[in-house]
């Protein structure tokens, strides 16, 4: 009595989510409830028989025949005695999954991408004798590519997962599909994580560092690695801008810009159609040719096509550094380090470059004390290139003892008849720029 009791009041609480069937027999309502009260109290055993008899008899009854019934196979898989036993129940989860597709595929909530890719994961956990599991990667493929950054977490890291293993069986044939694969999902999870709204934030941030890490380990990432993936690709595909667009970005992702293949991709790019990412590449090429003016001329290019102005900075801090390590053109290097400090006044390098150039600039005086004078219009700016990047005070810190010892000495200061200690000074020479007048500690 009291178990049929128990039976009625499961019906009365699985009545507002049973599909509306004309066929759905009693004995089909009172197995549906049977094996759900069994398995939300873990009593498996007890809910297979009910179970199997609803899903057989009446499919379309009701989802839970597949949420539940997932828990029932996962448990029924451990208890298997023989490779047989295992055999026929693993067979049976994956066609649940299939026929969850028939009847509920187009589930809002929970359509086919997403059941595919929970049968995907069952896969890739519970079959035996695939060591690749290039089916779950499939099934893994369509999901992500139907539901994007609703993708469950778990199918974006495994699908990595798997795509490495194919990508080790077999680098020459997968190298480029596990590269495109990582791509994919990197694009996913930093969407994942710049969007304000996802509650897994933290998770997907934990998820998205050990698949960087994979990605690293596998070697694929090597620039060696990836000329011998691309390097005959981008000769073929020498007018697809798309093909060529996606290489330059991912050389640069990896940090391989100085590769032959990334260069290849870059000029054919510029030629069809010019953009920051190109002129860039054009000016890397130039530049390792030893071609320096030229290489000023694509970074301006770049700078003239790029709409950040993080990336503007970088680009003209770049042409700065020719000028200066290169040409030798100090007044133009310090023209150019400022206009990077316009676009980005927190990139400290650029401060960290003109006062390198003004401690190497003591020949503008003929005076040797007055020659001093420029290390403390050098220390001015190492102070303020850790000013606007933190990141960069032990190097600048350094900076200022090694200079601030070249100070001139107080006595020094003393006889001089254009120095005194706390004053106002102008630096001459091309530097031409007021500092404090101190002296050596």
């Amino acid at each position: 009595m009291k178990k049929f009791a128990i039976i009625l009041i499961s019906l009365f609480a699985l009545a507002n989510i049973v599909k509306a069937q004309d066929e759905v027999s009693e004995q089909c309502k009172i197995n549906l409830s049977l094996f759900n009260e069994s398995a939300k109290n873990k009593q498996y055993a007890d809910a297979y028989g009910p179970w199997k008899a609803t899903y057989d008899e009446c499919p379309s009854a009701n989802r839970a025949i597949y949420t539940r019934g997932r828990e029932i196979l996962h448990w029924k898989l451990s208890q298997a005695k023989t490779p047989e036993d295992y055999k026929q129940t693993f067979d049976l989860l994956m066609q649940m999954y299939d026929k969850r597709i028939q009847y509920f595929g187009s589930d809002s909530r929970y359509p086919t991408p997403w059941i595919l890719g929970l049968k995907a994961l069952d896969y890739a956990t519970f079959v035996k004798g695939d060591e690749l599991k290039k089916q779950a990667y499939d099934w893994m493929a369509e999901s992500i590519n139907g539901l994007g950054t609703s993708t469950d977490l778990n199918v974006l890291s495994q699908y990595i997962v798997l795509s490495n293993g194919l990508y080790k069986a077999d680098a020459e044939q997968h190298g480029e599909k596990f590269i495109a694969d990582y791509l994919k999902v990197n694009d996913i999870m930093e969407q994942l994580i710049a969007d304000p709204n996802n509650k897994n934030k933290q998770i997907s941030e934990q998820i998205k560092q050990s698949l960087d890490q994979i990605f690293v380990q596998s070697g694929a990432a090597e620039c060696s690695t990836l000329d011998k993936v691309y390097g005959e690709k981008v000769k073929q595909n020498l007018t697809n801008l798309e093909y060529l667009n996606t290489v330059m970005s991912f050389y640069r992702m990896v940090g391989c810009t100085e590769q032959d293949v990334y260069f290849a991709a870059a000029v054919a790019a510029h030629e069809i159609q010019p953009t920051a990412e190109s002129a860039n590449g054009c000016a890397q090429m130039s530049y390792k040719k030893g071609d320096f003016n030229k290489a000023i001329e694509y970074y301006q290019e770049a700078t003239n096509l790029e709409k950040d102005n993080i990336e503007k900075a970088e680009y003209q801090y770049k042409i700065a550094q020719i000028y200066y390590s290169e040409l030798n053109n100090y007044p133009r290097s310090r023209q150019f380090a400022l206009k990077s400090l316009e676009y980005n006044p927190k990139n400290g390098k650029a401060y960290l470059l003109i006062g390198v150039m003004y401690a190497n600039s003591k020949d503008i005086y003929d005076d040797p004390v007055l020659g001093k004078s420029v290390y403390w219009v050098a220390v001015d700016k190492f102070v303020r290139a850790k000013q606007a990047d933190a990141n960069l005070a032990p190097d600048a810190d350094k900076m200022i003892r090694t200079y601030s010892n070249y100070f001139p000495t107080k006595e020094e200061v003393f006889f001089s008849k254009d120095m005194n200690e706390g004053e106002s000074f102008t630096v001459g020479g091309w530097i031409n720029e007021k500092t404090t007048v101190r002296v050596a500690k």
